[in-house]
């Protein structure tokens, strides 16, 4: 008998492969074949060198945006004119249903406000002498959100600050995204906000893991919920300790890969390398991973000056692409 054709919306390549070969060719795809173009890396690389000499800095994604937020559901935190801009864009671009905000803050599906992820990083022992790069699109909300959280942490960069000039976008304008990416897979620490449907998150965690266990902090937001909506009921006793206690369950050893946890949050143990391998595809990369960029940047960009001189001025107005 016919097996069944598989459905055409599904993608096969994000699914579990039982077959540790190709498990690796996909990590060499993800973390060695695929580059971004050498302007990315130049910018990447000055606004890393930048930070850097100014000491350790952590990287935050906030997701704070209209389109996360519209998704969720989580509204009620929002003057009556925002909540009719968010469902606005709910109603245009996704399925409808019926989302109670509190039910869904229990359950952690609201993305965490600036505020709370400040009080997070001041529970776990940060001050405000911390150095961040923000990276995040137009957070939706005005100052009004970001003003608690830069009160508590005033050394706050993204690239516009930190880069040394305007970025040049494509005509998707993803330049942007792509220079946060290389900055966070760069940073001390990374603070992924919201880690539920959001690529640049789950693959720079899964990036990170790979490129030598890079400090990665991840709220479970779910746990952390109650805790907030005591505080902002007035029920502030033992705030810090209780958050503490929900963060440091978070932390520990690597672990293998249990679903539905993502192959590309964690390639454990199918793509990692051996320190002392018979085989030199095996063999870890190097510890310094801002030098392996920095001579791929330079390796590339020389490729590109020589390709440019022996073609004509006509393919300078190709687009960009990231």
């Amino acid at each position: 008998e016919a097996e069944s054709l598989p459905d055409p919306a599904t993608s096969r390549c994000t699914e579990d492969i039982n077959d540790p070969e190709i498990q690796r060719l996909r990590c060499r795809v993800n973390y060695h074949a695929l580059r971004f173009k050498p302007n990315i890396m130049k910018t990447s690389s000055e606004i890393v060198n930048k930070l850097r000499s100014e000491g350790h800095f952590m990287s935050i994604h906030l997701r704070f945006e209209m389109d996360m937020l519209a998704f969720a559901g989580c509204i009620d935190i929002f003057t009556p004119q925002e909540q009719k801009i968010l469902i606005k864009y709910r109603k245009e671009n996704f399925a409808e249903k019926e989302l109670v905000y509190r039910e869904r803050r229990l359950i952690g599906k609201c993305p965490l406000t600036p505020e709370e992820v400040g009080l997070i990083l001041c529970a776990l022992g940060f001050d405000n002498t911390t150095h961040i790069y923000l990276a995040s699109g137009e957070l939706f909300g005005g100052k009004r959100f970001m003003r608690p959280f830069k009160t508590m942490f005033p050394r706050v960069e993204n690239h516009s600050s930190a880069g040394p000039g305007k970025l040049e976008e494509n005509t998707r304008g993803l330049a942007g995204s792509a220079v946060d990416y290389m900055v966070c897979l760069l940073s001390d620490i990374f603070m992924p906000t919201y880690d539920g449907p959001s690529n640049f998150a789950n693959n720079l965690i899964g990036h990170r893991l790979y490129y030598g266990f890079r400090t990665t902090i991840t709220p479970n937001r779910k746990a952390l919920a109650p805790i907030f909506m005591d505080r902002e009921v007035g029920s502030t006793a033992g705030f810090e300790e209780r958050v503490r206690h929900v963060m440091m369950k978070r932390y520990g050893a690597p672990h293998k890969r249990i679903h539905p946890e993502s192959f590309y949050t964690n390639s454990w143990p199918e793509c990692f390398c051996q320190a002392n391998p018979r085989n030199r595809a095996d063999k870890c990369p190097p510890d310094n991973i801002h030098e392996v960029l920095e001579n791929q940047f330079r390796s590339e960009g020389s490729i590109e000056v020589k390709a440019t001189s022996q073609i004509d001025s006509t393919s300078e107005t190709e687009e960009t692409v990231i």
